[in-house]
């Protein structure tokens, strides 16, 4: 985690200083998302735990240039966390705590009033997973992905709208995410656009499929945010 903050910093920094020379362009976000949680284990006999709503913020960088057959890269993070209404003694019967992050390479196929990247990079989860009090799980896994973004701009009136997939699966474990939202750019000008945004995302984590182990977790719900592009 640690590693992750100061490497988005560095990239951050070295990315803006860049971005005044006119030929590097940097997008970064931030998001408050509420999402509700759901945990399964499908070879469980027991009663599945009803999870209580919760929330966290998302974090996103990106770096953009014009130079050909060099793609541009992008840095996603999501603290996951969540908890059952069971408890006993105080102590919660099963808790979450992951962090999810995106390492993307993409290319720009349109960038006009109609945008669309596509890409590759890795989905990394690192955390932990307590279930039925005293069952944890260690999670630690570094999956490969597909990527996928497509939007479209309103001219003249600062709205646009954009759609974000990405799919990660190596062996037993596979993760989907999704997301659709609404922007409107309350500042545009020639060095720097600032945009409030409005949108939904959905969070499938599948690990130890087929397995006794199997668990499922699934994280869905609205989400507001800022986004500036230098």
């Amino acid at each position: 985690m640690q590693s992750l903050k100061l490497f988005c910093f560095i990239l951050g920094l070295g990315a803006v200083s860049s971005a005044q020379a006119d030929f590097i362009g940097v997008k970064a976000g931030i998001d408050y998302w509420n999402y509700s949680a759901d945990l399964s284990n499908p070879a469980s006999a027991l009663p599945q735990p009803q999870l209580e709503d919760d929330h966290g913020m998302s974090f996103s960088v990106a770096v953009e240039h014009p130079i050909p057959f060099l793609p541009n890269a992008k840095i996603k993070h999501t603290n996951l966390q969540a908890e059952s209404n069971q408890s006993l003694a105080g102590v919660k019967s099963h808790q979450l705590d992951l962090d999810y992050s995106d390492f993307i390479l993409y290319y720009e196929i349109l960038d006009n009033v109609v945008s669309a990247d596509v890409g590759l990079g890795a989905k990394l989860l690192d955390g932990k997973i307590q279930q039925n009090f005293t069952q944890n799980t260690e999670v630690s896994e570094t999956l490969p992905m597909l990527y996928a973004e497509a939007g479209v701009k309103l001219p003249f009136t600062g709205l646009s709208a954009k759609a974000e997939a990405s799919f990660a699966k190596l062996t037993d474990s596979q993760v989907t995410d999704a997301q659709v939202e609404l922007k409107y750019d309350f500042v545009d000008t020639l060095l720097v656009d600032v945009g409030a945004k409005a949108g939904y995302r959905i969070l499938d984590i599948q690990l130890e499929e087929g397995s006794d182990q199997e668990t499922k977790l699934k994280f869905k719900g609205p989400y507001i945010g800022l986004e500036a592009h230098f």
